[in-house]
């Protein structure tokens, strides 16, 4: 079987592993700082916090933005659950921005007409979908008129660039920017996710906020009289100082992100160049073409998705996934919209209310990428669809 995505291990990440579980700390030890020091000095950030997952930082990210009861969070119809879900956690409300067509992101002048409406809204979290990056500035101004903080869900984009050549991550125009590091990731930790930031309160907060609430050593303290003993801190002392959660991530975790990190660069080269194969191979077709059409320069190619005229072939999503899977080819939606989730239609959400994710979700096809899969493997791909659809 040819999965839709995988992630690709060498001896080198083995071995990070494995001297670790032969060393010392497995987890809170300085493999994590070393880690994260990678990654925020790789994206262009002053700071990088690592976390359980990419939605543990999404939570988080949610709650230093201010997102409560009485507020709102707004992010793209067309992203994973988890995205929306950080509103829900911390009992605010979520809302949905409209996909631009060409892009499957977020559509600048839907969340303008959002923000025009709506006066709750305190965090804007852009989903760089695919690994492509969001029109940011237009949304970032957007935010800023609004008072909202800006969280950029680039669990799809590290390593991906802006058009000015930064990369995705250095907050330029954000808060805070989250990753995820599960295996189907460019970099995978088997499960995992960070936020960088370039702000020292936020930085310190989350710190705080991943593990159970409790200051590092060299937070001030809130009852210096208690924590020090002749104007030093106390070895035993330390303060849950707000509600926090057990966010951490392990040394084994970071050992191999850290690993796969360095090769970072090569894995999305080579999905870019099957991207690239790709999009010749469908270009000029009347039923079928790339869902994202633009970027590819810039994109960390997370996962390839077609756009199918199923109704135009007389065939369903289910027939072509179902005849693809009979030729060992692996397939996916990315996504079902939120909107159509029976949770969120049961907050009043209905999918119709945005038509552009709507449309998309109908034609949506995830095809194989990823950095083991082979030019034959491909042609093999491109054959089975071109079958159906040429």
């Amino acid at each position: 079987m040819i999965p839709y995505g995988k992630h690709h291990l060498e001896e080198d990440d083995i071995q990070a592993v494995v001297a670790i579980l032969r060393g010392g700390a497995l987890t809170q030890g300085p493999t994590v700082d070393a880690f994260e020091r990678v990654v925020a000095d790789y994206v262009g950030a002053r700071f990088a916090v690592a976390t359980a997952s990419g939605t543990a930082a999404l939570h988080l990210a949610a709650m230093i933005a201010g997102v409560g009861p009485g507020s709102a969070l707004a992010t793209s119809p067309i992203t994973f659950i988890a995205s929306a879900n950080a509103a829900l956690y911390v009992s605010g409300t979520p809302c949905f921005v409209d996909i631009d067509r060409s892009t499957v992101n977020m559509s600048p002048a839907a969340l303008r007409s959002l923000l025009e409406h709506r006066r709750d809204i305190k965090a804007v979290v852009p989903v760089h979908f695919a690994g492509l990056p969001c029109d940011m500035p237009p949304i970032r101004a957007a935010a800023d008129s609004a008072g909202a903080v800006v969280i950029e869900d680039a669990a799809h984009a590290l390593g991906a660039r802006y058009p000015n050549g930064s990369l995705v991550g250095c907050c330029a125009h954000s808060l805070m920017t989250v990753f995820s590091f599960h295996p189907v990731k460019a970099v995978a930790a088997g499960e995992g996710g960070m936020i960088t930031t370039n702000d020292e309160h936020v930085y310190r907060r989350l710190l705080r906020l991943r593990s159970h609430g409790i200051n590092k050593a060299d937070d001030p303290l809130i009852r210096p009289a208690d924590g020090n003993d002749a104007g030093q801190r106390n070895p035993w002392y330390y303060e849950m100082q707000e509600l926090g959660y057990h966010y951490r991530i392990t040394d084994i975790q970071c050992a191999l992100g850290m690993s796969q990190f360095q090769k970072l660069d090569r894995f999305i080269a080579r999905r870019r160049e099957l991207a690239h194969r790709y999009d010749a191979a469908f270009a000029g077709l009347r039923k079928c073409h790339a869902a994202q059409q633009v970027g590819r320069e810039l994109s960390g190619h997370h996962i390839y998705v077609l756009r199918i005229d199923f109704a135009g072939l007389g065939l369903s999503r289910g027939d072509v996934m179902r005849r693809l899977r009979a030729q060992d080819i692996g397939s996916h939606v990315h996504y079902i919209p939120v909107p159509a989730q029976p949770h969120y239609r049961s907050l009043g959400f209905d999918p119709v209310d945005y038509p552009e994710a709507a449309a998309y979700y109908r034609e949506a096809l995830t095809i194989p990428l990823y950095y083991d899969l082979s030019d034959a493997q491909q042609d093999y791909i491109i054959a089975a669809i071109l079958s159906m659809v040429a």
